[in-house]
């Protein structure tokens, strides 16, 4: 399973992360999308737009038309939150003036502690 993991996480930890799997030669499990804060991830990743993510998830490549009807909302409203993922680096456009979503599964993580 194709497996992406939404988390956050500073810039320094991404760039140690990148050398890490440089020096090693070995990639990391799974695909990482990195979140500068909880907050910018929430505000990216909106209750519509999991929704929308929940719809793309292993469906391979569609048009927005297709991913609005499956998540029965205007075509308008549903390429504005497509911009704002492709914008975040979530999802990716495909030749032809479609989108897709690469993986089959989506994992967050996130530590929440006292400041």
């Amino acid at each position: 399973m194709k497996t992406v993991v939404l988390e956050v996480r500073s810039a320094d930890e991404s760039m140690a992360g990148f050398v890490q799997a440089w020096k090693s030669g070995k990639p990391e499990k799974s695909a990482r999308i990195g979140f500068a804060t909880p907050e910018l991830l929430w505000q990216v990743l909106t209750a519509k737009r999991w929704e929308l993510l929940k719809a793309l998830c292993g469906a391979g490549p569609m048009s927005i038309r297709e991913a609005a009807r499956r998540v029965g909302r205007d075509v308008k409203a549903v390429h504005g939150d497509v911009t704002a993922l492709i914008n975040a680096g979530v999802l990716d456009r495909v030749q032809g003036g479609g989108i897709v979503f690469p993986y089959e599964a989506v994992k967050v993580e996130f530590l929440l502690q006292a400041a």
